[in-house]
């Protein structure tokens, strides 16, 4: 892991009030996990959409800021495949094309056993 990708999970303090755990990352990519808590469910007793968001969007977000250059998301979209109650979920960000102004990415959010969550699309804009 290089400082940018330190500094960038370092200071996300809405991603440490949750609890999300920096698995791997290096330029590009990133690998993050969180285990899950009962007050992360809604009323339907499996972990609430924003939780999964969330996840993915760190992921996204350290993933997108490897290159140096601040990355600001201009658009992001999730869909999501399976309920979870409780254990862990993993969330994988990747670079879909080389970076310059736009940055793609896509995110797999999947428990412990490899079952994909939910599937997660953004992009980013990098300032000069």
């Amino acid at each position: 892991m290089n400082d940018i990708t330190n500094h960038t999970y370092l200071n996300d303090i809405f991603a440490q009030y949750l609890g999300i755990e920096l698995v791997e990352a290096g330029r590009g990519h990133c690998k993050v996990c969180l285990p899950l808590k009962k007050h992360f469910l809604n009323a339907a007793n499996v972990v609430h959409g924003g939780v999964i968001f969330a996840l993915a969007d760190v992921a996204f977000a350290i993933a997108s800021n490897s290159h140096g250059k601040l990355a600001l998301a201009i658009n992001a979209h999730i869909s999501f495949l399976k309920s979870k109650s409780d254990g862990t979920l993993y969330a994988e960000a990747k670079e879909i094309n080389e970076p310059h102004r736009l940055g793609a990415y896509d995110v797999l959010v999947e428990d412990e056993e490899g079952e994909v969550i939910a599937k997660f699309s953004g992009m980013v804009y990098r300032k000069k």
